[in-house]
């Protein structure tokens, strides 16, 4: 499996299951060696991107992947890069 993807758009307004759903695909992608993991927060107002973004700026997030991209085609889509 070389990609996880989690689609924020069926719970966009339940703060706290936001922030256990990236959480999640954070540790599978460690756990299971995923190089990208594909977070699709839609377009919208762009508050849910800015807190995807605010969560992976947490120290003890950021030490877990290599690097992000906003995807350049697509606004409404984050790219986690891994390096294991």
């Amino acid at each position: 499996m070389a990609k996880l993807t989690l689609d924020l758009h069926d719970i966009y307004n339940r703060g706290h299951r936001i922030d256990e759903e990236l959480e999640q695909v954070v540790q599978d992608a460690v756990e299971k060696k995923i190089k990208t993991v594909e977070i699709i927060p839609g377009k919208g107002s762009g508050q849910l991107k800015k807190r995807v973004l605010r969560f992976l700026q947490q120290k003890r997030i950021k030490q877990l992947y290599h690097r992000v991209e906003k995807d350049s085609k697509n606004h409404g889509r984050v790219f986690v890069h891994f390096r294991h």
